[in-house]
């Protein structure tokens, strides 16, 4: 038997090295024949032909973010390493600067994080840890996991969520201008849906007397104080990180900084990985090494934002100011928006 099968492994590997002359249809039933002999015992290796045939795996951490169901399928694929629950997770906010934080994170060898929004402790928590854990990339020793999904930070269940996976969690809540940010909330559904009512229509209840709506969600995301005050009911504020939007952009390494030292990472991602696109107004990393081009957002990042009348903005800053105020009582920074 043991003869019949390195014969059978010879003729394979001669058939495939032979292609792509030879149609398949024969090295595929040999190639079906020789795993059959495997079951009854040991086999010699797979010639290199039929080993190629194999697709590569795909990286979780890659440059292309792997969709979280690929992801949890993928989850017994061997390879070195541990699938670990991320040890810090970007929790917000949405269209504050989390992608981009994500993405120089992934400059540091010390850090592999998930590509995709998993969006587990908002959307998909019936789904069990295990298959959470199946997400994350595999981890060696000395580094750390990590993921982002900004709306955890306005999911009230989230945080005790988080808390019942682990109470040592990290929690990083990157923050910008929450007029702003509103406006290019605004901007990312416009581009969508062309339709939509105008900026003001959405965010007053009533134009003439001013009344903001709090229900529409571009408007209630940028509370911070109020969201903030759910999270601290499971979490100490020694927990989390409050990264600037616009310091990010205008002082990237300086950000990378405090956010490595809170990570407890040396601090390798510095100013020499960044510059500054003048298209996109904001910064992009460097070339990394054996990459054919330097890293930035997508298209769809830096998007001009609609002209907003100033009266609609200042209305919208003295609303938030109080809340403004609360937000850098209860975190210890002033972020300078009023």
């Amino acid at each position: 038997m043991g003869g019949s099968r390195g014969g059978l492994a010879g003729q394979l590997g001669g058939l495939l090295r032979a292609q792509p002359r030879a149609s398949l249809g024969l090295p595929m039933l040999l190639l079906g024949t020789y795993f059959f002999y495997c079951l009854t015992g040991s086999c010699e290796p797979l010639p290199p032909a039929a080993r190629q045939l194999r697709p590569p795996p795909r990286d979780p951490a890659g440059d292309r973010p792997e969709e979280p169901a690929a992801a949890a399928a993928a989850g017994g694929r061997s390879g070195p390493g541990s699938r670990r629950f991320p040890q810090a997770i970007i929790v917000g906010v949405k269209k504050g600067g989390t992608r981009a934080l994500l993405e120089f994170l992934r400059a540091h060898p010390a850090v592999r994080a998930l590509g995709a929004e998993p969006h587990f402790f908002d959307r998909g928590y019936e789904k069990g840890l295990p298959w959470y854990r199946n997400l994350m990339p595999r981890t060696l020793e000395g580094q750390i996991t990590m993921e982002k999904t900004p709306s955890y930070f306005v999911t009230k269940e989230a945080p005790k969520r988080i808390y019942n996976m682990s109470r040592e969690t990290k929690l990083i809540v990157v923050v910008r201008n929450p007029v702003t940010r509103a406006i290019s909330d605004y901007t990312q559904t416009l581009s969508k849906n062309p339709t939509i009512p105008s900026f003001q229509a959405l965010a007053f209840k009533n134009v003439s007397t001013g009344l903001i709506d709090t229900t529409w969600s571009a408007v209630r995301i940028g509370i911070y104080a109020k969201h903030l005050d759910n999270w601290l009911q499971y979490f100490p504020l020694s927990k989390f990180l409050f990264v600037s939007g616009e310091r990010l952009v205008s002082d990237p390494a300086g950000e990378m900084g405090r956010v490595q030292d809170f990570l407890g990472l040396k601090r390798v991602v510095t100013d020499k990985h960044f510059y500054f696109n003048e298209t996109k107004g904001f910064p992009c990393l460097k070339k990394p090494e054996g990459s054919s081009r330097p890293r930035c957002l997508g298209k769809s990042k830096g998007r001009p934002h609609p002209k907003i009348h100033g009266q609609v903005i200042q209305r919208l800053q003295e609303f938030y100011r109080p809340f403004n105020m609360k937000f850098y009582q209860m975190t210890g920074q002033d972020f300078g928006w009023d």
